[in-house]
C-alpha cells in the first residue's frame, strides 16, 4: 500500500528528480541549434571521444515542440507515479534507461547516426512505474506494462505511431524507447533485489 492522508506531502519529496530532469532539458532548450549539435548522440563524435554525448542526448531536442511534448510526457508520468517510484526509483530509471538506450543504439543499431530527446527514457520510467504498481496490486499498473509492450511492439513492427513524427518535429528513433524501457525495467527489477535482502534507501 503507499501512503494516505500526509503521505501525500511525504510523496512530494519525490519530485527533485523529475523537476531536475525537466529543469535541465528547459534549460538546454535555450541553447537552441548550438546546443542540440553539441550534445546530441553522434556515432562518429562519440568513437572520437565526445563521450559527454552520451549524456546530453538524452535532455536536448529536436525543437519547442519536441521539448513541450516530452515535458508534458514527464509531467503525466510524475503525477502518476507520485506514490509508487520514490527518488532513487527515479534516479535508477533514468539511469539505466539512459545508459541502456546508449549501449543499445551503439551496439545493436549502428545505423543510427544521432539522437536526441527524452521520449526513450520516459519509457524506461513508465516500465519501472507499471512494475511498482504492479508489485503493490495497484489494477493500473499490468494496463499501463500492456499498453507499453503494444505500443513498443507496434512500433518494432509498424514503425512510429501516426503522427508522432510531425508532433515531435522530425525522425522518431523507435530503438531508443526499446532500449530505454528494457533499462528502466532491469533496474526496479535490480532494486526490488536489493530491498528484498535488507536495503532500504535514506
Amino acid at each position: 500500500m503507499f501512503e494516505g492522508g500526509d503521505g501525500r506531502h511525504r510523496a512530494l519529496r519525490r519530485w527533485p528528480v523529475p523537476l531536475a530532469v525537466a529543469l535541465v532539458c528547459a534549460a538546454l532548450a535555450l541553447g537552441g541549434d548550438t546546443l542540440r549539435e553539441l550534445l546530441r548522440y553522434e556515432r562518429l563524435a562519440i568513437e572520437q571521444g565526445e563521450l559527454w554525448r552520451l549524456v546530453g542526448a538524452h535532455f536536448v531536442h529536436l525543437g519547442a515542440g519536441h521539448t513541450v511534448l516530452n515535458l508534458a510526457a514527464l509531467a503525466v508520468l510524475a503525477f502518476l507515479f507520485d506514490e509508487a517510484l520514490d527518488s532513487l526509483d527515479w534516479t535508477a530509471a533514468v539511469l539505466a534507461s539512459a545508459l541502456a538506450i546508449n549501449a543499445g543504439l551503439y551496439w545493436h543499431a549502428s545505423g543510427v547516426a544521432w539522437y536526441v530527446g527524452l521520449s526513450g527514457v520516459l519509457h524506461g520510467v513508465m516500465v519501472a512505474g507499471g512494475i511498482r504498481l504492479s508489485a503493490a496490486r495497484a489494477p493500473i499498473g499490468p494496463v499501463l506494462l500492456v499498453l507499453t509492450a503494444a505500443k513498443l511492439a507496434w512500433e518494432r513492427w509498424g514503425g512510429p505511431l501516426p503522427g508522432s513524427e510531425l508532433a515531435s518535429g522530425g525522425p522518431v528513433i523507435t530503438e531508443a524507447h526499446l532500449y530505454g524501457a528494457v533499462g528502466g525495467g532491469a533496474a526496479l527489477a535490480l532494486l526490488a533485489l536489493v530491498r528484498r535482502r535488507g536495503f532500504r534507501p535514506v
